[in-house]
């Protein structure tokens, strides 16, 4: 239950400003410093994570993660309705903590999962906008993890499986609090206290790092105030000058308010970003197999949930326009992560098994995809060039216009052995003799272009 005490804090806020012994540092606590820092290779090549939302609202396990939101916001009536038929009567949300009891969470388990998926990096959520710490913060009260409910410390089991497995690890942090009686206060005077921040927010963040040196910090809840009240440059250039995972840490891009697509280490722009085409800046979609919520739900159907042939057209979609793609599950209370969500990220990690060489440490194409159809879609390594098609055409011969061959070109397909016929295109292009395949439901083959411009 470590934290970084208040006086240490005021130490590492002025090494933030000031640099050893005083000198100038590398990176500065403003936004021009600060998005000029390279970042890390590890994360471009990663390609493909995996999101987990957990906490306290996989408890009602109803609506979505913002449960304790809705009930206390406009839809209030539902929520109360919903409370007073599963609940004992007089429940408040705090009477939830005990039951997030983490009963079956297997970190191991859920290691192997996620390595069977392809995951190459895993971020969880440590604190949501509920304020409950799925870790010791000493800055919570009883408001943790450690304290109640499971006790025990979710983030650093879950760090240490995910480790020995060589997944890097990502924390998601929530920067505010929805009900936090200090946020409120602040929020109050327009901002212009910074009690909550100073007590809270920069604590727990130090804490996080020092303790568990992520690879990742995931960073929400920006929305409602500007830089000059999170202090987040400042943190931001102690994480890239001093902290223990300074050369390697990787930081999005919500950190205060007008932030997003603007400044960070990488962009998500929004929840479930699709820009339609190649962004100047290295990205990040994230996604749920469950389309109406991140945190588990227990009245889910499947007509709601994502399947095989989606996600991996998402994935294709978001790594050709020079994306990573983290998909999201929401574990129960118990920390189950439930079979249908198993499922899918073992179709998932099907696919790569064969289709990965397209796929991780790739590079966007000259053309992303081709222009006569949002089927067929490129990446690229080194001189490489792969066509990643989502539909097999009827009469087995796939046209690719955007290629121009030579007589150099050999075209093979990843996950079949030997290489293909193909000739040149009226329009300049290839026109590729498939395999004779069976029917599958399968969506998504990779070609292998090698001699092509």
């Amino acid at each position: 239950m470590s934290t970084v005490p208040m006086a240490a804090l005021a130490l590492l806020c002025a090494a933030a400003a000031l640099g050893p012994a005083g000198a100038a540092l590398r990176y500065r606590p403003d936004w021009a410093s600060l998005d000029a820092r390279p970042l890390p290779a590890w994360f471009d090549r990663a390609k493909v994570g995996v999101f987990v939302h957990w906490g306290v609202f996989s408890v009602p396990a109803w609506g979505s993660e913002w449960f304790w939101w809705h009930w206390r916001g406009e839809h209030r009536a539902d929520y109360e309705s919903f409370v007073r038929s599963r609940f004992p009567p007089g429940t408040a949300y705090t009477d939830f903590a005990p039951l997030f009891t983490a009963h079956d969470f297997q970190p191991r388990a859920w290691a192997r999962l996620f390595q069977r998926a392809g995951a190459r990096y895993v971020v969880l959520t440590t604190k949501h906008h509920e304020g409950f710490t799925n870790w010791g913060s000493s800055v919570s009260w009883n408001w943790n993890s450690v304290d109640t409910g499971p006790h025990r410390d979710l983030v650093g089991e879950l760090g240490q499986a995910l480790r020995e497995s060589n997944i890097r690890y990502g924390l998601y942090h929530s920067l505010l609090e929805w009900f936090h009686p200090l946020y409120l206060a602040d929020k109050e005077s327009g901002f212009k206290t910074q009690n909550f921040v100073l007590k809270k927010t920069m604590p727990e963040l130090y804490d996080l790092v020092l303790k568990y040196k992520p690879d990742l910090i995931w960073s929400d809840g920006d929305w409602d105030a500007p830089e000059s009240y999170w202090n987040s440059t400042s943190f931001l250039a102690w994480l890239y000058n001093d902290s223990p995972v300074k050369d390697t840490v990787v930081v999005n891009d919500r950190w205060c308010s007008n932030c997003s697509c603007h400044h960070g280490g990488y962009y998500n722009c929004a929840d479930k970003y699709k820009p339609g085409t190649l962004p100047a800046h290295k990205w990040e979609m994230c996604s749920s197999i469950d389309k109406l919520s991140w945190g588990y739900r227990s009245n889910m159907n499947i007509a709601e949930l994502m399947d095989e042939t989606s996600i991996i057209e998402e994935l294709v979609q978001t790594v050709s326009f020079g994306g990573n793609y983290l998909l999201n599950v929401g574990p129960t209370k118990e920390g189950v992560i439930v079979p249908i969500f198993q499922e899918r990220l073992l179709a998932l990690g099907r696919w790569l098994d064969t289709n990965g060489e397209a796929i991780y440490e790739t590079k966007p194409w000259r053309v992303q995809m081709e222009n006569s159809t949002s089927t067929v879609w490129y990446t690229s390594k080194g001189p490489v060039v792969y066509a990643i098609f989502l539909l097999w055409p009827r009469d087995n011969v796939l046209e690719l216009s955007s290629p121009a061959p030579s007589p150099d070109t050999q075209v093979t397909m990843l996950g079949f052995a030997g290489t293909l016929k193909w000739q040149k295109s009226p329009a300049e292009g290839l026109l590729i003799t498939l395999p004779c395949m069976p029917a599958s439901p399968q969506s998504g083959w990779a070609l292998k272009l090698e001699g092509v411009k």
